[in-house]
């Protein structure tokens, strides 16, 4: 049986009970109102503001014509099993990272991060103009979705730690969240590493279930608190340099809509990666400057650190090499990247060299 065919049939990841609950999609005068199932908390910076300006653009661009009910963690399903309720049927859509999803399909990791990744702008060009949404569109074939990208919560922090980091031992027993393939690479360095949902992530942290944490950047863990249980915070991570957040669509429910509906979720989807990133982009710093003057004391990695990474991001890579759409979707990305970066360097990147260097910041 293909797993499309199984996906339908099958009450997945304990969820049927609460799905079964679900309203059927609302037809009116030609309106309608897709479900739309996310992995954040209500209030939850950055991730909860991208799905709800999601529902926000989809319902001012068709004028109330195609409506998204949003529904946090909880309400219909848990945080992490949005996956599994839309490929099944259960749900219209979801909002969520895809890497949290690699247990379907490692692949699933490009559509958020990788690491030693693109930046937000590279994730960006790829998913755009080299070839990211089609290869999108074939991974969600298997699992009957429609793929869209919807946010992106730009570099994200290297984490919160009660202690400093000196060396890669140091990461040896520490018990650390972290999603996607960066968390296999702290696996590599001896770390117990755990994917807990972000909703639960501030109790984990304060009662000692976790030594350490990554989230998302200074705007979002301030609102978090980890700040008022962790006074050590690395600013840049080599997991997650410009993660993407996903609004994936059932693929049975993609095919029935209009075109118009289509083009609205298409054209909502990138405005909210533009508006939501910008938005992100341009609180970061302030909200860095209030926990430092909450007494968090940030800090950067040291280059035998940053080599542990390096040379532990290559052997989990390659480990997956073995599956063809894996290694089809890693060439892409990666020819993308090298072409975006030979001129990013060249014209960006030394810009903001000499600008700081002129100006002195």
């Amino acid at each position: 049986m293909d797993r499309r065919s199984f996906l339908k049939t099958s009450a997945i990841g304990g969820t049927a009970a609460a799905a079964s609950t679900l309203a059927a999609p609302v037809y009116a005068q030609g309106k309608r109102t897709l479900t739309m199932v996310t992995s954040w908390p209500r209030g939850f910076a950055v991730l909860d503001d991208a799905a709800s300006y999601l529902e926000k653009f989809v319902g001012e661009m068709s004028d109330g014509n195609l409506t998204i009910d949003k529904k946090a963690p909880g309400e219909l399903v848990g945080a992490l099993e949005v996956f599994d309720a839309v490929s099944s049927g259960q749900a219209d859509m979801y909002h969520s990272a895809d890497y949290y999803y690699i247990g379907q399909h490692p692949a699933y990791a490009y559509f958020t991060a990788v690491p030693f990744g693109g930046t937000a702008q590279e994730v960006t060009n790829w998913y755009e103009h080299g070839g990211g949404q089609e290869l999108h569109d074939e991974l969600g074939e298997i699992f009957n979705l429609k793929g869209l990208l919807s946010g992106n919560s730009g570099s994200q922090s290297g984490g919160w730690f009660r202690n400093e980091i000196n060396s890669a031992a140091d990461f040896n027993g520490l018990k650390f969240r972290m999603p996607g393939l960066g968390g296999k690479v702290l696996g590599k360095l001896g770390a117990s590493v755990q994917n807990i949902p972000g909703g639960e992530l501030y109790q984990a942290l304060s009662s000692g279930a976790l030594d350490g944490l990554e989230w998302v950047g200074p705007m979002a863990d301030e609102r978090a608190g980890f700040q008022e249980v962790a006074k050590v915070y690395y600013t840049a991570g080599f997991h997650e340099p410009g993660s993407a957040l996903a609004s994936s669509v059932n693929l049975d429910v993609w095919n029935d809509l209009t075109p118009a509906h289509k083009a609205i979720l298409q054209g909502a989807s990138r405005a909210t990666t533009h508006v939501q990133l910008a938005e992100t982009l341009a609180n970061n710093g302030a909200a860095l400057a209030r926990l430092q003057a909450q007494g968090v004391k940030t800090l950067q990695f040291s280059d035998d650190v940053w080599d542990a990474f390096g040379a532990a991001s290559k052997e989990v890579m390659d480990e997956n090499m073995g599956d063809e759409l894996f290694a089809k979707v890693r060439a892409s990305f990666e020819a993308s990247m090298a072409s975006s970066s030979s001129w990013i360097d060249k014209s960006d990147g030394y810009y903001v060299a000499q600008r700081n260097r002129v100006l002195g910041n």
